[in-house]
């Protein structure tokens, strides 16, 4: 989303990067760059305002002229007031320990995909050892409540549809439900409601004051763009919100409402929707989202989704890699791995420097088709040729290449993908051995532990 705005960024810095020395033109030059590029963005021009007043101040400083790294100087303090503009701390979700069940109530426009963000929040707290329950409590919309009772069903979450007449109604006696049913927090998915809908804000008030949610998160479409300003501060007055979830950050939006929610309102950014699926809801980190911006990458956010999808056997699995080798079947696995962190494109992004290469290759050549394609010639191999790839010869990679509908070039290049990743695991082994017996290879097990059970990028 962000794609644009980091190509300006960059450009801006890069430039500061050519000069032994910066003088107050230079800054302010770099300053009329920064406000170009946050306003072209999107970001509310009261925001921009206020940002770029307090760079400016900060890199007129002597101490930052004066420096021998100037320009290192001045990308510090646009990264630390960036940081500051989306948040400054993580602001986890607050669960009251003395009350069961917590209820978090979600409330949003119409179209902001509440009712989705709903599924996702509950999906992610089963993941973290809760016991969920949704309440269908938009009973405007039709087929709202199935719709989440779709959702529901996909996650092995319980959804509460009560008469599915009065809203008020269903989410008290989604309390009841969940105390029944032993689930320890109850998610209220109100309905959609427009800026200047009375009725519908005063029916959220009404589920507010029924059933005292501990926690009231706003659903934000991060496309809003400059309008968010107005959309916030209305529900804030009537609601009182605790915090965002800001959906459709994946999309191609420029992505200024995502800048604008936390100045604005003062309330922090909870959670982020990175996709469709429902694992794509996480947790925000203002410090890292400042960094990808700013062309820095997420290498803590890769190392965290490594870890989420690691178990015993994957590690396990990597050990194995250490003593007999590498195979095709490894290298199928660790196209899973990917899928299951969120796709190729993601785990790139998080790189530093590799989105904005990513916006410079061809259309494609990064998304997950391509793992579809090196699933499609290893699942073309014989039993022997995935555990032996070196007895793949020129009459078999032209049958592989038939089996799987890819050219001869495609399975050419797997193979050399392979064999770069088989010489990787040898050098690793010998790692390992120079470690001294049982100290190195408990320290290589912990490094492959810390990479989520072998996950390595190719």
């Amino acid at each position: 989303m962000f794609n644009s705005l980091s190509d300006r960024l960059q450009d801006t810095f890069d430039k500061l990067r050519g000069k032994g020395r910066l003088t107050e033109d230079d800054i302010n030059v770099a300053m009329r760059e920064i406000r170009l590029a946050l306003l072209e963005a999107d970001v509310n021009f009261r925001v921009v305002k206020n940002f770029v007043a307090r760079c400016k101040e900060k890199c007129l400083d002597s101490e930052v002229l004066d420096s021998l790294t100037p320009a290192q100087n001045v990308v510090r303090i646009v990264l630390d007031e960036l940081t500051t503009l989306l948040g400054s701390t993580d602001s986890k979700l607050t669960l009251a320990q003395n009350r069961t069940p917590n209820v978090i109530m979600l409330v949003g426009l119409q179209g902001s995909g509440k009712t989705t963000a709903a599924a996702k929040l509950a999906y992610l707290l089963k993941s973290q050892g809760h016991s969920p329950l949704l309440a269908a409590c938009d009973t405007h919309r039709p087929a709202a409540a199935d719709q989440l009772a779709t959702l529901g069903g996909e996650i092995g979450v319980s959804v509460y549809r009560g008469d599915g007449r009065d809203a008020v109604a269903v989410a008290t006696g989604s309390i009841q439900e969940a105390v029944d049913h032993l689930n320890d927090i109850v998610i209220v998915d109100t309905a959609g409601r427009l800026q200047i809908d009375e009725e519908m804000m005063e029916e959220a008030v009404a589920i507010k004051r029924a059933v005292r949610p501990d926690q009231i998160l706003m659903v934000v479409d991060a496309m809003t763009g400059q309008d968010i300003v107005n959309v916030v501060t209305e529900f804030a007055n009537r609601v009182d919100f605790d915090g965002v979830i800001m959906s459709k950050l994946d999309g191609d939006a420029r992505g200024g409402g995502a800048l604008s929610v936390r100045e604005v309102t003062g309330k922090p950014i909870k959670f982020v929707s990175m996709g469709e699926k429902p694992e794509s809801l996480e947790v925000f980190h203002p410090d890292r989202m400042a960094k990808r911006i700013l062309g820095m990458g997420d290498v803590v956010g890769i190392i965290e989704q490594a870890q989420k999808v690691a178990d015993e056997q994957q590690i396990q699995d990597a050990e194995r890699m250490l003593r007999e080798g590498f195979t095709m079947d490894d290298l199928l696995s660790q196209m899973q791995q990917i899928r299951k962190m969120g796709g190729l494109a993601k785990i790139m992004g998080m790189i530093p420097g590799m989105e904005r290469a990513m916006g410079q290759m061809p259309s494609g050549a990064m998304d997950d088709s391509q793992l579809t394609r090196i699933e499609a010639i290893i699942h073309s191999m014989t039993r022997e040729e995935r555990m032996r790839p070196k007895i793949i010869n020129g009459q078999r990679r032209k049958r592989i290449a038939v089996g799987s509908g890819r050219s001869i070039q495609e399975v050419n290049q797997l193979i050399k993908q392979w064999d770069e990743m088989n010489k990787m695991m040898s050098k690793m082994k010998g790692m390992m051995n120079q470690g001294g017996g049982k100290k190195g290879r408990r320290a290589m097990q912990q490094m492959m532990r810390n990479m989520g059970g072998g996950n390595l990028p190719f």
